[in-house]
């Protein structure tokens, strides 16, 4: 193994969907890992498949359509948790199992209520047993940053030589500062006699914000995994952040390590999250954030605009973010509108790339200066409509508010006949009418319980990217996503993706927009 590199380990679709409002559908976790592979992380932990029937099917959808990273998916030291885990892998070409165990004291006094010998014992059985099914087998002993290091070199030991080959050493709750990580991992390297046998990998939590130094102090030490999610989302504070870590090691060679991850891949992965996720990013955050290239001081700009290398140790570029040699506005053409979507990343079929082109119109009408951002939002919103069953499309809005009671008036598209539906409503506010308006129309019942409204970019001719979450009676979450100048545009096409996913869910994909009793009597709502 080349020891100079570091693998990462991607776990955005497990740990970082356990952000409170990060849930995510199959589909966007589908777009999320094949974004990933596009990224290059080594490792993509496409979620746990024993916790819910919906994360078993998206690893097992991941498993299959994604290309590249080895998928990995998490079990506890289960056999039931393990087999879940082996029957959503199996369409993997390259396949990892997790399995892990609480090691610290506390966790297995008050969660476990199991003595050392039985931990000890588990952990031992349940790697002999994944073993059976797949020879890449990663063991967690979980709260290892609290664990006593005598009892962690017993079991670190024990499970290495039942099998796993790579062991991953968890500061599960943010605990440890950086040089107590880094000399845990070194402990490890000189007190497991066969950890030379398997890959250290390690996993920090952000709640003293030291995920990131944790990391890198561990991986000077001897760790060659970092376990990271974009945009450090995940449990509580979340986790390390990719984005990070990664540019830590290619901005500071003096390290001598680094990575397979394309980092021209960074900005658009971590847009996508951000969107998907409905997580906004701050805009200080490192690397990716709306500042983090931005020079507003006086005396930074003078020593910038001379010399870029004064405030500036990365370039935009690096991590996705371009320059724009070509500004595109209302009189751009088809085919310039072509070579930035490709400088960008995109490469769209001719179809894909009409129908852009038209929303590209529509937009630089109103915005005469069309940003990378902006074209990135249209063509996002234009995959998103391609890829749900339309049951019904928005033919016309109208609002009316002030200081009246708003009201919205709607006219939708019924696909299945072309017929013309339009009602209106009374609402709190212009978007509660859209909303009361098309669930007249509509008429299937749902809760909406998130929504939300982000300027793209900056001015007031933004456009705005609308993401909002329905539940259907049954628990089911659908979300859906809309961009425009126009923001209650945005919020009523953004309800319609969201109300046709859930129709189609409902209707078992026959392409007919049933009416009210025919839902009653299907889903007995």
């Amino acid at each position: 193994m080349d020891n100079d590199k570091v693998f990462i380990f991607d776990t955005t679709l497990r740990d970082g969907e356990q952000s409170p409002g990060a849930t995510l559908n199959i589909q966007e976790k589908l777009e999320i890992a094949r974004q990933l592979a596009k990224l290059g992380v080594d490792i993509i932990e496409a979620g746990f498949p024993f916790s819910s029937p919906g994360d078993f099917e998206a690893v097992k959808l991941i498993s299959k359509e994604v290309q590249g990273p080895v998928i990995c998916g998490l079990a506890r030291a289960r056999k039931e948790d393990i087999d879940k885990a082996v029957g959503a892998l199996e369409p993997a070409k390259k396949k990892r199992i997790h399995t892990f165990i609480a090691t610290s004291d506390i966790h297995m006094e008050h969660k476990l209520k199991m003595p050392r010998e039985k931990v000890l014992k588990t952990a031992v059985e349940c790697v002999s047993y994944a073993k059976q099914f797949t020879d890449d087998i990663e063991f967690s002993p979980e709260d290892a940053g609290r664990s006593d290091p005598k009892f962690l070199f017993e079991i670190l030991q024990a499970v290495i030589e039942a099998g796993a080959t790579t062991v991953n050493i968890p500061d599960t709750v943010g605990y440890t500062v950086p040089s107590e990580f880094g000399g845990l991992i070194k402990s490890i390297k000189e007190n497991v006699p066969n950890i030379n046998k398997a890959v250290i990998s390690v996993h920090c939590h952000n709640d003293l914000g030291l995920a990131v130094a944790n990391s890198l102090s561990a991986v000077i030490n001897g760790a060659r995994q970092v376990e990271c999610t974009i945009n450090g989302i995940g449990e509580r504070a979340g986790n390390c952040s990719l984005e990070e870590i990664v540019m830590i090691l290619k901005t500071r060679p003096i390290l001598g390590l680094y990575t397979n991850i394309d980092s021209t891949q960074i900005y658009r992965t971590s847009r996508l999250v951000s969107t998907l996720t409905n997580m906004l990013v701050q805009p200080n955050k490192a690397i990716v954030g709306a500042n983090a290239f931005a020079h507003e001081a006086g005396i930074h700009q003078d020593g910038f605009l001379k010399y870029k290398r004064t405030y500036e140790i990365m370039n935009p570029e690096d991590v996705g973010l371009l320059t724009s040699k070509l500004p595109l506005g209302p009189r751009s053409g088809r085919h310039a509108l072509k070579e930035k979507l490709t400088e960008l990343g995109y490469h769209l079929s001719e179809e894909q790339l009409d129908k852009a082109f038209i929303r590209f119109k529509e937009i630089a009408d109103k915005k005469k200066q069309v940003a990378d951002r902006d074209l990135e939002s249209i063509v996002r919103d234009e995959q998103r409509i391609q890829e749900t069953v339309s049951y019904y499309e928005l033919a016309n809005l109208q609002i009316a508010c002030g200081t009246g009671l708003p009201t919205a008036s709607v006219c939708l598209r019924r696909t299945s006949d072309n017929v013309f539906l339009k009602d209106s409503a009374l609402g709190t506010g212009p978007v509660d009418a859209i909303y009361k308006a098309i669930n007249k129309l509509v008429n299937v019942q749902n809760e909406l319980i998130e929504f939300s409204v982000q300027s793209v970019t900056e001015g007031i001719d933004a456009l705005g990217e609308v993401t909002i979450r329905i539940k259907e009676k049954d628990g089911a979450i659908y979300s859906g996503h809309a961009a425009n100048t126009d923001i209650t545009l945005a919020c009523a096409k953004a309800y319609l993706n969201a109300l046709n996913k859930l129709i189609d869910s409902l209707n078992a994909g026959t392409k007919v927009a049933p009416q009210a009793d025919e839902f009653k009597s299907k889903k007995g709502v």
